[in-house]
């Protein structure tokens, strides 16, 4: 048996030493003329590179429909891939095979992101791809129309998924108007979007400024450095193009909790969520471990307390979401209707006692190797790496926050943790909404607060006070 000894019945298991710190390699980092800042690092042993970029800020301004807005760009990375000037949506799967390569869009209200892989040899050929789709991607009518009638069907189901309601009413609640306020756009928005609005959408806000190209793998940097250069150069855009940037997220109003109505429903689905400080605060550290330890692992103090002890729920969890202009601290639980309110209850008991009392050594000591070896495990691979720079240095951070933040983690004293708690975690300062069966549920909440009960709207999913 390795790695263990064994004496009579008895098995001593081998201590679990504390992960090293984050070995990262040398990256160069050069902004082309067109405003794209590109990253290439150098990780050989596999022939790969993996490729993300980056477009910031998709979203409209403010002024705009948001329903209209969300569907614009979540058609846009649905159909950017589907034709261009030169390749039809065959011709760019078939060419993306030859080199060993893929590509894929995804968007959300911060950004556009082109992820793609590819052997090493075959790096020209996918980036030269990936410029030709920025300065001339198609949107072909019969393409857009296809796509659109999927995703109208796609949202139509998820928003039929009591946890997707859940999460919209909550985002709806603590963002309302303004993008972050939905992920999903009314199935309706999507079925107006046209072709012609994809490509006026593409021309005004697929722009080069700001935008970031990730690239590691068997690569030698400075080669790629120059080939993004020469691929990239006719890639060009108007500098703060519409949507440039995303309209700042108002404060929080607070109110009462919130329970939108689901009559029948066997379950009920609870969300908490509040303001969060972003990465860049010298108090983020603090923050990421208070979130650990209150529900943000299996070990957690939430895990314990509603799954273990108590068994109302199979996965509860918390988490802090981290968005351009804002931070959140989010907490779910997804409970039998008949315990909603004792839920509740132990959920906002274990966020106040992050709040008021001081966690034990032990902890912190286990939310901070946690916390390390995540980061550790997630920049392990080149596509772990290439993900990460690209969201880190994407949100204005330092290329060396990755060997910087290990080390703000080890700095990380209880009283820190106590400090932060009491400004994110307190019950006080989050929004309650919950999704259930308001005739079942409502009596045994209002005995922990006021209650607003809202009916679920059944052309959004959201709610209707």
């Amino acid at each position: 048996m390795t790695g263990s000894a064994v004496t009579g019945s008895a098995v001593t298991l081998p201590v679990v030493r504390p992960p090293g710190p984050v070995q990262l390699p040398a990256v160069l980092d050069q902004t082309l003329d067109n405003g794209v800042r590109v990253l290439a690092v150098r990780r050989p042993g596999v022939p790969v590179v993996e490729m993300r970029l980056r477009i910031p800020a998709l979203c409209g301004q403010s002024g705009e429909q948001l329903g209209p807005d969300a569907a614009g760009r979540t058609l846009l990375a649905e159909t950017i891939l589907t034709g261009t000037a030169e390749r039809d949506r065959q011709r760019i799967a078939t060419d993306l095979q030859s080199i060993g390569g893929s590509l894929a869009a995804s968007a959300d209200a911060d950004r556009l992101a082109l992820t793609g892989s590819t052997l090493s040899d075959g790096l020209p050929a996918l980036l030269r791809l990936v410029a030709e789709v920025l300065v001339s991607a198609s949107y072909p009518d019969d393409e857009v129309d296809g796509e659109r009638d999927r995703v109208e069907q796609e949202i139509t189901i998820a928003r039929s998924q009591p946890a997707v309601l859940a999460r919209e009413a909550l985002l709806g609640r603590l963002h309302p108007a303004h993008p972050y306020g939905t992920e999903l756009p009314p199935p309706g928005a999507v079925t107006a979007v046209t072709a012609a609005r994809m490509r006026d959408m593409h021309a005004g806000r697929v722009s080069p400024d700001r935008a970031l190209l990730t690239l590691v793998g068997d690569l030698d940097p400075q080669e790629a450095l120059g080939l993004a250069g020469d691929v990239l150069a006719s890639w060009a855009g108007a500098v703060g193009a519409a949507g440039g940037r995303v309209p700042d997220v108002p404060a929080y109003p607070g109110g009462p909790l919130v329970l939108v109505n689901r009559p029948g429903a066997v379950q009920t689905n609870i969300r908490l969520g509040g303001p969060a400080l972003p990465r860049s605060d010298e108090r983020y550290p603090a923050l990421q471990l208070a979130n650990i330890v209150y529900g943000g692992y299996f070990s957690s103090r939430l895990v314990n307390n509603i799954r273990e002890d108590k068994g109302y729920t199979y996965s509860p969890r918390s988490a802090i979401d981290h968005a351009i202009a804002t931070s959140r601290f989010t907490v779910a639980a997804d409970v039998a209707t008949e315990v909603t309110a004792p839920a509740l209850l132990e959920m906002c008991y274990e966020l106040g006692r992050m709040a008021l009392l001081q966690v034990s050594a032990e902890e912190l000591g286990a939310a901070r190797q946690y916390a390390v070896g995540t980061m550790a495990l997630m920049s392990a691979t080149s596509a772990g790496l290439a993900s990460v720079l690209s969201v880190l240095v994407g949100s204005g951070l330092p290329v060396d926050y990755l060997r910087e933040h290990p080390a703000a983690l080890a700095r990380v004293s209880a009283e820190d943790v106590l400090a932060v708690g009491s400004q994110v975690l307190a019950p006080a300062k989050l929004a309650p909404v919950l999704l259930g069966d308001a005739d079942r549920v409502r009596a045994g909440l209002e005995v922990l607060g006021p209650v607003e009960v809202a009916a679920e709207s059944p052309a959004t999913g959201g709610r209707q006070g």
